[in-house]
């Protein structure tokens, strides 16, 4: 075996579904400066607000979703974890959250007391954002730094239009997709417009189109929004969908600032207005259920599509420990190039 190591990284969640360990979790989540972008006084006054009767709800929220084992995305990072020893050839399969346990730190310091000189670090986010992919090798760089760890760090860059990653979606979405449907929306994550627009001052967000088009490299490199409907585009080729059967929104919303559009709320209660009965939903800017999927879509977003007129809501699953996504997974990381 050689000394060349894989550590997976995912966002995160409580340790139980206690108000108190809901609280912890939230407060480095939402403390984390590439999360919330504002100056830390102003961060720490605005979370204190939030943390007075959010962690209630959310722990309600993570209550209906627990499962025995725990935390539903925990649980199947795990199965990935597993389903990756036998992928990756090269070294050990590590796994780490950037909130909550276990953390990036404590995986790299062990893996590198392990006598493993190189570690690739793969960030399990599809598409690119500061809050999901920045911060998790900017974390990764401070436990180097400030360890003085003597590792050589390669890094998965996003991948989502990549081959692998729209195949494995492919390959597990299709069963679902041979039901008989109305739509498919696929609903990813939001972002504040600020988050983009920091990084392309430039770049318009109006209207519904892809805000990418036409756009060079090096804006759609960080443009979230212009991946995920690159990623969504992709994918109803690959099946086969045409224009009119399926749509893209973002979920997810927090706070009062502008977020990108269309959201996922909105588009829910105009499809079931517009005649739509059955529709599925599938969430490709995540790989592993989660609170955001299981609850948030598949509860709440059930409950309110049939308050508007629709009548089944079905949840697609994420890609989790499915074989083709770690085959997937493997290939992609094996082109992960080095960190500078």
């Amino acid at each position: 075996m050689t000394d060349h190591a894989l550590l997976l990284v995912n966002l995160g969640s409580p340790a139980s579904t206690s108000v108190a360990d809901v609280r912890s979790y939230l407060n480095q989540f939402l403390m984390d400066p590439y999360v919330i972008d504002l100056p830390w006084p102003v961060r720490r006054l605005l979370v204190s607000l939030i943390l007075i009767k959010r962690p209630e709800q959310s722990a309600h929220a993570y209550a209906s979703i627990w499962w025995d084992e725990g935390s539903p995305l925990v649980v199947l990072s795990r199965r990935l974890q597993q389903a990756m020893t036998s992928q990756w050839q090269h070294g050990p399969v590590e796994l780490a959250m950037r909130y909550g346990e276990p953390s990036i730190e404590s995986a790299l310091v062990r893996l590198v007391a392990a006598g493993h000189k190189r570690i690739t670090l793969a960030p399990l986010y599809p598409q690119f954002a500061d809050s999901t992919t920045t911060t998790v090798i900017e974390e990764a760089r401070r436990v180097v730094r400030e360890k003085n760890l003597d590792v050589q760090l390669s890094v998965l860059q996003p991948f989502y239009d990549q081959p692998e990653y729209l195949d494995a979606l492919v390959a597990t979405t299709r069963p679902h997709l041979q039901q008989d449907f109305d739509h498919l929306l696929m609903s990813f994550h939001g972002l504040p417009e600020r988050h983009l627009k920091k990084l392309n001052p430039g770049h318009s967000f109006e209207g519904g189109g892809d805000c990418c088009a036409g756009a060079p490299p090096e804006v759609v490199a960080t443009c979230y929004r212009g991946q995920c409907l690159r990623t969504a585009a992709e994918f109803a080729k690959r099946m086969g969908l045409p224009e009119g059967k399926w749509s893209v929104s973002f979920q997810s919303r927090l706070g009062r600032a502008k977020w990108i559009e269309p959201y996922t709320e909105a588009r829910l209660d105009e499809l079931a207005k517009s005649g739509v009965k059955k529709i599925l939903v599938m969430c490709p800017a995540f790989v592993a259920d989660c609170i955001e999927t299981l609850e948030e879509i598949g509860d709440r977003g059930k409950e309110q599509f049939r308050a508007a007129g629709g009548e089944d809501l079905v949840l697609v699953p994420c890609l989790n420990d499915d074989p083709h996504w770690a085959k997937a997974l493997s290939a992609l990381c094996e082109r992960a190039p080095l960190a500078l």
